[in-house]
């Protein structure tokens, strides 16, 4: 997934405001997921919610403002009841890598209680998950 960098994006020095890679990552999952037919809305409508219990980022180098960054995502782990996104972004034309990070999804029912992933759900995640 590409995100172009806007002003919008940056700080008063021009780089890329840390908090908003949890958003690129956001956008990543939720386009790696309805990739393989899983849509975040539909998956609500029918009472599966996902929250993340754990982000990690590791800032490599700045991206500045007319910028554009790629994302690349993969599961890296899928359990009964939660998956892990393994992303790294790196700056379009020089590939430099600009963050690296994670977030682990536990699946819950929309109150807050954790649930087991349907199995549909987890052969979808696995078939595109990364080699251990």
């Amino acid at each position: 997934m590409e995100v172009r960098i806007y002003y919008e994006d940056t700080d008063c020095g021009g780089v890329v405001y840390y908090a908003n890679y949890l958003k690129y990552f956001e956008r990543a999952r939720t386009q790696y997921l309805e990739a393989r037919g899983l849509s975040v809305a539909g998956l609500m409508t029918e009472g599966s919610v996902f929250v993340v219990v754990r982000a990690e980022l590791d800032y490599r180098s700045p991206a500045r403002y007319g910028e554009t960054l790629v994302v690349e995502t993969v599961v890296s782990e899928v359990t009964a009841a939660s998956f892990t996104f393994s992303h790294v972004i790196r700056e379009r034309e020089s590939q430099r890598v600009v963050v690296e990070g994670s977030a682990r999804l536990a699946a819950t029912d929309g109150n807050g209680k954790v649930t087991r992933l349907d199995k549909a759900m987890v052969a979808a995640l696995q078939s595109g998950a990364r080699s251990a």
